[in-house]
């Protein structure tokens, strides 16, 4: 109670004594109910629908910020603080720019999400810069190979991630209703970005479909008899609409066939298949098949949208497909066309047969 107090009457001190300017956006958040730091942190984000994974990583860089500075309060954390971890980081731990770039918007977050305050000096704070790597992409010769070791609903699985190029876990997270045979559609719920979108339904994997969705409702009567309780439901729909978790419609496409602990609610229900558990089989599949790439399931996507270009679709179809925001990401895949089956031919291979005298 005291180390309460006494942070309180710190973190007040503190605020009063730096000039702080309070962000528009965070004056209309809701006040917060918990009194742990990394609590408040959790219900900030959750409120604000953010992605379990992001939730995951954002108390993760708190934490690791509050211990890197003794556990002091991060109220009375300034500048100096931050720039010295997040130089710590790169120079000591040599994280990649990425990670440098996740850390930072997590103490973004928490300033000015949770303590309320923006900092202006933490936008100036100096990035590493992103390294432009080009995708690693299947051939269609590559892709059989690679789904000739792959059974089941894992092989459905990849094949849906190549035939729409939709990102792992928008696969994972696919519903049943969101699977329309009639119009041939996938709709895509709260993507990257929160975007919903539509993506073709593959008409060689119609059957496949069919028949996982055959087994998935097993699955669903199943708990339905032991009177389970339903699936995770998105943002406040679990609230305004209870019984919808344990609907049909709701259920997923790709269930996990034993039960677990939902990591926010602590109810044991049904999750949709683990992306660990499809990773772990490509990545065996990959070594067996011989290719010598280091590919990831993502490569599923790239490979989707470079097929695509290569097919003579314009860049603003492949955009809307894949999701992106701005096209520019979209450009990458032009930047692999340009160089072997892109066209542009090797000198070496003009070269005159000489024979020796």
């Amino acid at each position: 109670m005291h180390l309460a107090t006494s942070l309180f009457s710190t973190y007040t001190g503190f605020l009063s004594s730096t000039k702080f300017v309070m962000k528009s956006s965070t004056v209309l958040l809701p006040p917060l109910k918990s009194e742990k730091v990394l609590d408040q942190l959790r219900e900030r984000i959750r409120y604000l629908h953010y992605s379990i994974r992001t939730e995951e990583a954002y108390v993760y860089w708190v934490r690791f910020f509050i211990r890197f500075h003794g556990l002091r309060h991060p109220a009375t954390l300034g500048a100096n603080e931050v720039e010295t971890f997040l130089s710590w980081l790169v120079n000591t731990r040599g994280v990649a720019a990425s990670t440098h770039k996740q850390a930072l918007s997590a103490l973004l977050f928490f300033y000015g999400k949770v303590l309320g305050v923006d900092l202006p000096w933490m936008k100036e704070i100096g990035r590493p810069r992103t390294r432009q790597r080009l995708p690693v992409v299947l051939s269609p010769d590559e892709v059989a190979r690679l789904l000739c070791f792959l059974d089941g609903e894992h092989r459905l699985f990849a094949q849906l991630l190549y035939g729409t190029g939709m990102r792992i876990n928008e696969g994972l997270q696919l519903r049943v209703k969101d699977v329309d045979f009639e119009h041939s559609t996938i709709i895509v719920r709260e993507g990257k970005g929160g975007k919903d979108r539509a993506v073709m339904l593959p008409q060689s994997l119609i059957t496949g479909l069919r028949e996982q969705l055959a087994r998935a409702r097993l699955y669903w009567a199943a708990d339905q008899a032991a009177g389970r309780g339903g699936v995770a439901m998105p943002d406040a729909l679990e609230r305004k609409y209870p019984r919808a978790g344990s609907s049909w419609n709701w259920f997923w496409v790709f269930p996990q066939s034993t039960h677990s602990v939902d990591p926010r609610s602590g109810v044991v229900r049904r999750h949709h298949l683990y992306d660990q558990t499809f990773q772990r089989s490509f990545k065996r599949a990959l070594s067996c098949s011989g290719i010598c790439k280091a590919a990831t399931p993502h490569s599923l996507r790239h490979s989707f949208a470079t097929a695509v270009l290569q097919a003579g679709y314009d860049i603003r179809t492949v955009q809307e497909l894949l999701g992106h925001a701005d096209v520019k990401t979209t450009m990458i895949y032009t930047h692999v066309l340009k160089v072997g089956g892109g066209g542009v031919r090797s000198p070496v291979d003009s070269l005159p047969e000489v024979t020796q005298g």
